[in-house]
């Protein structure tokens, strides 16, 4: 692809863009409450999708094709990582060894946010360094009438072990910002998206400099649900019962999305993003769903990311002003022409001669 020019390289300035892709027949975001039909606007018919199933596929697109460290992810749990940090800048939280087998193994079992089995240490994560507060933390756990009735007894004696470590470990303020610092500068998605740091060692919270809305389609989406059959069966006792199975498969024909964007230069000043951080995110934009292919999704592409690029930190224009200069509409409306069945049934009409003075606009696709 071509290269991506300096003006939206600038993180000292702000910016914001219109993504538009389109979907043809596929599912582009299931809904989990839905039985993963397309996510629709129940009011409006229009199909919907996340903005975190849009900076999902950045994370992907960046960690597969650049191999660039990722915070939201599903190989290691995030304590662990924001753990990692705190020991990183020579911060150990409390700990406390386990001598009892019995223990070791429920805590394996049911780790919680607080707590963490490393070894025969337990690691404690948690705010509290109250008694009581730890031993109900602990207890809550418990299902009445299951595993080692001795486990209770056990599990407040620890309580009172780790409070007591706890009490002499306190985390200073300006510890867990070093923390925070060190997640900014290890992992992509933090400083660029934020995230909340506080599910294990609190490391406070991070605002990234780069949100994205919902993506909406440009018409009402008529979702189809088409009942499949493959010719494998998944249990021996199923194989009694013929050859085949029936699935089902729920996709949108076409539908032409679009979603806007923002980039903060002043919160990017404070999570540290670079040029190359924000290089990085027009290139995921601008191949967005090219690694991403599932049978699922059927055809999924592009078709237009434009950028408004303002001359100074503030801004010279309401963000809203500038997204109404772009223009998505079918190209024909007769009720006689059939639907749109692909992007050039589309007319995208840019009027620059609307743009404030101190704006660039910058074609990244289409």
């Amino acid at each position: 692809m071509n290269k991506i020019p300096e003006t939206v390289l600038d993180t000292g300035k702000r910016h914001e863009f219109v993504l538009l892709f389109d979907v043809k027949e596929g599912n582009p975001n299931g809904d989990p409450d839905a039985a993963n039909f397309p996510r629709i606007d129940p009011e409006t018919g229009h199909g919907i999708v996340t903005d975190v199933a849009l900076k999902r596929k950045i994370r992907d697109y960046l960690a597969m094709t650049r191999g660039t460290p990722i915070f939201i992810e599903s190989r290691v749990a995030l304590n662990t990582k924001i753990l990692r940090a705190f020991r990183e800048g020579g911060v150990e939280p409390p700990q406390v060894e386990l001598d009892d087998e019995d223990v070791i193994e429920w805590f394996e079992q049911h780790e919680g946010d607080d707590f963490a089995i490393d070894g025969k240490m337990l690691v404690y994560s948690g705010e509290a360094t109250k008694e009581a507060d730890i031993r109900d933390n602990l207890l809550e756990f418990l299902e009445d009438g299951n595993g080692d009735p001795s486990l209770p007894t056990k599990l407040r004696t620890l309580a009172k072990r780790i409070a007591a470590v706890a009490k002499r470990q306190r985390i200073s303020t300006k510890q867990r910002d070093a923390a925070r610092d060190q997640l900014c500068r290890t992992y992509y998605d933090i400083r660029m998206f934020g995230a909340v740091l506080q599910t294990g060692l609190n490391a406070g919270q991070v605002r990234g400099p780069a949100q994205i809305t919902f993506a909406r389609s440009m018409d009402p989406i008529f979702p189809v649900e088409r009942a499949l059959t493959r010719q494998a069966r998944t249990t021996t006792a199923r194989m009694k019962t013929g050859s085949t199975e029936f699935g089902r498969k729920s996709t949108v024909a076409y539908g032409v999305y679009r979603a806007h964007g923002f980039f903060n230069p002043y919160l990017a000043e404070k999570t540290g993003v670079g040029s190359d951080d924000l290089e990085a995110l027009w290139d995921a934009l601008r191949n967005l769903f090219e690694f991403d292919r599932s049978a699922s999704r059927g055809e999924m592409g592009v078709c237009g990311l434009y950028v408004f690029s303002h001359d100074s930190k503030l801004g010279v224009a309401p963000a809203r002003d500038l997204f109404a200069t772009i223009g998505v509409d079918p190209v024909q409306t007769s009720a006689d022409v059939p639907p749109p069945r692909k992007f050039a049934d589309y007319s995208v009409v840019v009027d620059e001669s609307d743009l404030p003075a101190g704006i660039t606009l910058t074609r990244l696709v289409g």
